[in-house]
């Protein structure tokens, strides 16, 4: 059985913040990787909300605080970063980031995305689909590298709601 992440249900989006810094804080130390105030301030914009969130929300909001335009490859090299460390996932079909509900373990992206208001639900447990792919890829002499799946739908909140 697949669940969603089970960072952020009670909606505390402090916490989730919170939780979300403490996670990076320990797997960049672990990692031997330096989290830069830069980096660590992206992250936290990424976790602002359970929405996947473009570069050029993230550059807006930097030369918003920062009274001056931030340049994009600074956003990028910032984002790149977090991506090679596990911290956030990139969403193709949204050309977004979204903050990993589980950094310290190195695992694919699988994404319920809600067409309607765009949050995004991380699925944690799909050891089934992880098993399915590779079989497939399998016969097909196919060699997979990284895979993300995005399955877009409509979410509870959003279905109940019309």
């Amino acid at each position: 059985m697949l669940k969603t992440s089970t960072v952020c249900q009670s909606h505390q989006h402090h916490q989730c913040i919170s939780q979300a810094l403490e996670s990076a804080e320990d797997v960049c130390a672990q990692r031997g990787v330096r989290l830069t105030p830069l980096r660590k301030r992206v992250l936290e914009l990424v976790w602002q909300s359970h929405k996947p969130l473009g570069a050029y929300d993230i550059l807006e909001v930097l030369s918003r605080e920062d009274g001056r335009r931030a340049a994009p490859p600074t956003v990028y090299r910032g984002l790149d970063f977090l991506l090679e460390n596990g911290l956030i996932h990139r969403l193709a079909s949204l050309n977004a980031y979204i903050g990993c509900s589980h950094p310290e373990v190195a695992h694919e992206g699988y994404f319920m995305i809600c067409k309607q208001c765009n949050n995004a639900y991380e699925l944690v447990q799909h050891s089934q689909i992880d098993t399915a792919i590779s079989s497939e890829a399998e016969q097909m002499g196919f060699t997979v590298e990284t895979q993300m799946v995005e399955i877009l739908g409509i979410c509870a909140a959003c279905r109940e709601a019309a």
